[in-house]
């Protein structure tokens, strides 16, 4: 703390710097005590994530506190600064730290005005505080004031600067140990960004409101009593009538020198008696009989000091605060109490999904084409039986934001057509496809159910019902060669292409650009939505649509992670302070463990173009899991969006720069053509089957059938 030079305090510590003279005589003084913490303070900077590297270059100082005879070592003003705020964030960010450093506020009144005052300094809350009261430390106050038997005889207002110098010897704090008085009210309003009037003396009280209002300062007081709050925004109205009319056109000089008879009505206007607690109402009969004054605990002071500072916080960050009172009532929230609660029971069942085709052998062909995997697992498909044929039609409502002109769709439909031919295979009736999946139409495909079979189709028919989306965490084990040889011949064998990154600095590269882009999906709030709309908890919700959240294969922390990242609220807040580097810590951390990425592209960007890369995704999926692994498809925002319009229809403007980016990084890195259209991307691992499968919608509301 450093005091004006024009007001030199006894509450002031002296700042010194390594050499200085006076440093040497108070080091050489045997009645000094030297306590050297810099290396403890220095260690704890290192710890301050995202802090200024040359914080640790500031030049060091001392400060000595002569009440207490102490020197102590210190880092320079703005490494000690991070350090000592830096458990604030991000209940203050580190960018509301540096503006509020430069707010000055004033406290008259240092009884309940201590306790504000500390609680400001404590939180950063401004740069400079100025301090103003005549009145000295009594044995009675000691019961709300935080001070000590030492102190008894000192001016409040010294006290309580002695105690925020202890806390912040940078902090510059101005005492008036004269009070306020008119030869130096002009010095204490100059440049205040809000005063906080805490004092007993009605005129004064009054005094204090006349000064903010000629220069338009926000005025705040607490009163302890069921903690009000009160709060009139001069710097907002400028014509606002003091304690908001509540004095009439009462003026300062009609309440000094009053007996404590002729204040009476006055407080009485002010703190308006039914609202105060009963105790306190009870205590104000009593006052010069059995008290000297009103009582005050140092819990409810304290509490006044927390209420004021969020006041002043939220005022000066520009949130809403009105001019009016409020009541911070522990007794009426004690008294309301309530059991939180329990969580539903777990589901009864557990989870296994065993497909059951029916006999028929054509709704059995629509059975497993339902069986497909989707985004989300949203199911955006309907299925009409008309005489022999099968046709796939999109359904539109069934879309999200990234599902860019329904790519993601006409992906998805393609696996559904390809079990469709499996199925028609294995019962023998294998017909023609004809693809005629166009913009505009809903039409995708038909089959017809004609007699003919493929005996290579036909096989993979126990691979079709058995096919699932394995996302447990992976072993970092290889896959075979010869594996993904094979992979890549089905993708080849419908015209797509599929690439295996296995090597791990470049899977590492891919895991970043791949959670980067997991963060924008959670913190767009659209995506946000849609995302957490996918998801389904058994006992609570129906799980025929959607991901069944233990197909996530999180353990108990994470699955409570989840819970917080559900609130739209937290990540509206994360996005405002561009946060949220652990949004996409699951998608960095399983695809660095990954066996092998794999990125699977088409030549095309026609709607027909993705139902084949859709057939190739299946073919890829079975052959993958008829020789032992596991799939999951890692979905970054860019997916389907090929160009910059895309883009744009995807995420909010500010998120739209950062993805495109992502996206070149992810071409480049993959090294895929211009030429080339992504079809999925896929995390292959090794680990065992999961357990639980997410089901799909019932047959009959997925097809219709017509002779």
């Amino acid at each position: 703390m450093t005091a004006s030079e024009e007001r030199p305090s006894a509450s002031s510590a002296l700042l010194l710097a390594e050499g200085a003279r006076e440093l040497e005589a108070l080091r050489r003084d045997p009645a000094v005590r030297v306590l050297d913490e810099l290396a403890g303070q220095r260690a704890e900077l290192k710890r301050v994530r995202g802090h200024d590297p040359a914080l640790e270059e500031e030049p060091l100082r001392w400060a000595y506190y002569p009440w207490r005879r102490t020197l102590i070592s210190l880092l320079g003003p703005r490494g000690f600064r991070a350090v000592r705020l830096d458990r604030n964030r991000n209940k203050i960010t580190r960018g509301e730290q540096a503006r509020l450093a430069g707010a000055t506020i004033g406290v008259v009144g240092l009884s309940v005005g201590h306790a504000i005052a500390h609680t400001l300094a404590l939180e950063g809350l401004c740069g400079e505080l100025r301090l103003a009261d005549f009145d000295e430390i009594e044995l009675s106050n000691l019961n709300r004031i935080p001070g000590s038997l030492l102190d008894v005889g000192v001016n409040k207002a010294v006290v309580a600067a002695r105690r925020i110098a202890e806390l912040d010897p940078y902090l510059t704090v101005t005492v008036f140990p004269e009070g306020l008085q008119d030869t130096n009210v002009a010095e204490f309003f100059d440049g205040l960004d809000v005063v906080i009037e805490e004092c007993d003396s009605l005129d004064m009280k009054l005094v204090v409101r006349e000064a903010a209002r000629e220069r338009s300062i926000p005025v705040i007081m607490e009163t302890s009593d069921r903690g009000l709050i009160d709060v009139e925004r001069y710097d907002l109205e400028p014509g606002r009538a003091f304690f908001h009319g509540l004095l009439g056109d009462a003026r300062p000089e009609d309440l000094a020198g009053l007996s404590t008879h002729d204040k009476a009505p006055y407080v009485m206007a002010i703190i308006e008696p039914e609202g105060l607690s009963s105790r306190m109402a009870a205590s104000m009969a009593e006052i010069d009989y059995t008290v000297s004054t009103w009582p005050q605990l140092g819990g409810d002071v304290a509490l006044g000091g927390a209420t004021v500072a969020a006041t002043v916080l939220r005022l000066l960050r520009g949130e809403r605060v009105v001019s009016g009172r409020a009541r911070v009532d522990l007794d009426a929230v004690i008294d309301n109490l309530q059991s939180p609660t329990p969580p539903k029971a777990e589901a009864t069942d557990d989870g296994l999904f065993e497909p059951r085709p029916p006999a028929d052998p054509f709704e059995a062909v629509a059975y497993l084409a339902g069986l497909a995997p989707s985004g989300g697992n949203v199911q955006p498909w309907r299925f009409t039986l008309a005489g022999p044929r099968l046709t796939i039609e999109l359904v539109p409502e069934r879309t999200s934001l990234m599902d860019v002109r329904f790519r993601g769709s006409y992906v998805a439909c393609g696996t559904a057509l390809y079990n469709a031919r499996v199925a028609a295979a294995y019962h023998g009736i294998l017909g023609p496809v004809d693809i005629s999946a166009c913009e505009g139409s809903v039409e995708v495909a038909t089959l017809e159910l004609t007699p003919g079979s493929d005996v290579a189709l036909a096989a993979e028919y126990p691979l079709v019902l058995s096919r699932c989306t394995n996302r447990a965490p992976g072993q970092s084990v290889g896959v075979d060669g010869a594996v993904l040889e094979a992979m890549r011949a089905a993708a080849a064998s419908d015209g797509c292409r599929l690439r295996a990154i296995e090597e791990v600095d470049q899977r590492s590269e891919l895991a970043e650009i791949l959670g980067a882009s997991d963060r924008i999906r959670y913190l767009s709030p659209d995506l946000h939505r849609e995302m957490m709309g996918e998801l389904r908890w058994p006992a609570t919700d129906s799980l025929d649509i959607g991901l069944d959240v233990r197909t996530l294969s999180l353990d108990a922390t994470d699955l409570a992670k989840l819970s917080v990242a559900r609130r739209d609220d937290v990540m509206a807040r994360l996005a405002e302070w561009d946060g949220g580097a652990a949004l996409g810590e699951s998608t960095r951390d399983r695809v660095a463990e990954a066996g092998a990425l794999l990125v699977l592209t088409t030549e095309g960007r026609a709607p027909a173009d993705f139902v084949r890369g859709g057939l190739s995704l299946q073919r890829c999926w079975l052959t993958a899991e008829a020789h032992g692994l596991g799939l999951q498809p890692t979905s970054p925002v860019f997916l389907f969006a090929i160009d910059d319009d895309d883009i744009a229809r995807t995420v909010p403007e500010q998120y739209r720069p950062q993805l495109a980016e992502l996206r070149t990084r992810f071409r480049a890195q993959v090294g895929l053509e211009p030429s080339e259209t992504l079809i999925m991307i896929l995390r292959a691992t090794t680990v065992s089957r999961p357990e639980v499968r997410s089901r799909r919608l019932p047959l009959g509301e997925v097809l219709s059938r017509s002779v």
